[in-house]
């Protein structure tokens, strides 16, 4: 079912800026610490006292290639059904569709790679295939009644082939979107771009698949430069941002591909902007505290440890 916040309406309160939270999966699945079904199922609960009302709770592939993501059925009957709240599934095939729909997912997202070679590493696919594949999975998931959106991995740089062209980047959104997909996500899967690049690349995408389909954007800080591509973004029309909680994560199947942008940071970021979010940036400090304690190792974020903007004090009259 596609919830209020869900991919097909608008942001929280019909502006602003809605905030995917990818901890517990893009976060989870390459950190080198393995959380239980039950300290997973309580960082989202955390998350959505918190105000997050979308996030990828689970990913539905071989637990064999991705074993922190092996709970993913037990973790979905262990999370609230809270109204307005909608849990993503990432999946790759018809068996992990499958599975997800079964697990009562709210909505599925698919990821088609922009250069054949990490496809390849990713999923096994060239670029072209695994566009037949997410249609197949869009068709079925129609079928459902469940969102499905796409990402578009590789889209600001591939680890192993190097630039990639933004034609190349717009054709593949425009075949994605030749599905009926309800987003359209691109990624800057290794932390390559830079905000000009945003701005073309946006654009680029936008023109090829109109104005039908919503666009959302995922960022690593791997070489400092996620949060200004943030605001690119938001400038160049994207409502829809994913972020980590503690800025944990990365893709394991592309080198050094560390640092998802923090949810907390990213708070504060949209807070001084005067844009809306419906996030508390205190509960989300709070929670990147906890998650922190639960991996016993520090976690990137760095609002957790400094704060938000400190309130002046008020004037003393000199002693």
């Amino acid at each position: 079912m596609e919830t209020a916040a869900g991919p097909a309406g608008a942001a929280p309160g019909g502006a602003g800026v809605q905030i995917v939270d990818v901890a517990a999966r893009d976060g989870l699945q390459s950190d080198p610490a393995t959380l239980s079904t039950g300290a997973k199922a309580e960082l989202i609960k955390r998350l959505i006292g918190a105000g997050v009302r979308r996030l990828e709770a689970a990913s539905f592939v071989n637990p064999k290639r991705v074993p922190q993501m092996a709970d993913a059925e037990e973790l979905m009957a262990a999370l609230p059904r809270t109204g307005g709240v909608s849990y993503i599934g990432l999946v790759m095939n018809r068996r992990g569709l499958d599975r997800a729909l079964a697990a009562g997912v709210d909505e599925v997202n698919a990821v088609v790679v922009c250069t054949d070679t990490f496809c390849e590493r990713n999923q096994g696919t060239t670029t072209a295939e695994a566009l037949e594949v997410w249609s197949e999975l869009a068709a079925e998931a129609r079928t459902a009644g469940t969102a499905a959106g796409v990402t578009l991995a590789a889209a600001f740089g591939c680890p192993y082939e190097g630039e990639v062209p933004v034609e190349r980047v717009a054709e593949t959104a425009a075949e994605a979107a030749l599905s009926g997909p309800a987003e359209i996500a691109l990624a800057d899967s290794i932390g390559a771009a830079v905000p000009p690049d945003v701005t073309e690349r946006v654009g680029a995408v936008r023109e090829a698949v109109g104005d039908g389909v919503r666009l959302r954007a995922h960022f690593h800080n791997t070489r400092n430069t996620g949060f200004a591509n943030v605001v690119a973004a938001i400038d160049a029309g994207v409502t829809v941002i994913d972020a980590s909680l503690g800025g944990i994560g990365g893709c394991p199947f592309a080198p050094a591909a560390t640092g998802n942008i923090a949810s907390e940071d990213l708070v504060y970021l949209l807070d001084r902007m005067g844009i809306e979010t419906g996030v508390s940036l205190e509960a989300m400090c709070e929670a990147a505290r906890w998650l922190e304690e639960a991996l016993d190792h520090p976690v990137p974020g760095l609002l957790s440890k400094a704060g938000g903007f400190p309130q002046m004090a008020r004037s003393r009259p000199s002693q």
